[in-house]
């Protein structure tokens, strides 16, 4: 004989299921947030040329600087766009330039990393030179600030202007040497990915360096 009680009972268990459900659903997102973040998606390369413009900008140590200058020392560059207290992308990039860092080892001299802020009215240089003791900044890694005008001219000389800083994506851009076209990384790039750019510029340079010793 057919139990009476058993679709109240599927009904009351599939109701349990999706209360815990529910209640789960919160904590899990809030665990994981960013999610989207974790698994980067594949990376795009492109090469272009970009007018690098006369702005000034403020290093952390609060020496005010021209861009142009800055990436015209002869060294291969990385460069990233990011803010202090960004939660999301900004740390996995500034995270990445860590590991690139360590992976040079002791030629890590030899590539300028530069890191330039899209919120500069909050990153003065202190707080940039905080956020760079968070990631093991040496020397040759640096970090910009100044006014908004300088922050947004750049932003849109190498093509990342969202209109608002939520709306950042993750771009690394490299070029080996100045004449040199550069490259661009759309999407979470890894160390070895740049790198495997870098890596015959770096090269270079110890032979270079080797030649004049």
């Amino acid at each position: 004989m057919r139990n009476l009680f058993e679709p109240a009972a599927s009904v009351l268990a599939l109701a349990f299921a999706v209360m815990i459900g529910a209640a789960l659903a919160p904590a899990a997102f809030a665990h994981d947030a960013h999610a989207g973040h974790h698994v980067a998606p594949e990376t795009t390369r492109s090469t272009t040329d970009y007018a690098i413009p006369d702005v000034k900008l403020v290093r952390q140590d609060g020496e005010t600087v021209l861009l142009s200058d800055e990436l015209s020392d002869g060294r291969p560059i990385a460069l990233n766009f990011i803010y202090t207290t960004c939660t999301t992308i900004c740390p996995l990039t500034s995270q990445t330039f860590a590991e690139l860092q360590a992976k040079l080892g002791p030629r890590q001299s030899a590539v300028h990393l530069v890191s330039i802020s899209i919120d500069p009215e909050q990153d003065t240089p202190a707080r940039l030179r905080d956020y760079a003791k968070k990631f093991g900044a040496g020397p040759a890694w640096h970090f910009y600030t100044g006014t908004r005008a300088a922050s947004i001219a750049t932003q849109r000389a190498f093509n990342v202007d969202r209109g608002d800083k939520m709306n950042h994506a993750p771009v690394t851009i490299l070029r080996t040497a100045p004449g040199k076209p550069w490259v661009r990384l759309d999407g979470f790039a890894t160390s070895d990915q740049m790198l495997k750019e870098l890596r015959d510029a770096v090269a270079a340079e110890d032979r270079h360096a080797h030649h004049h010793q």
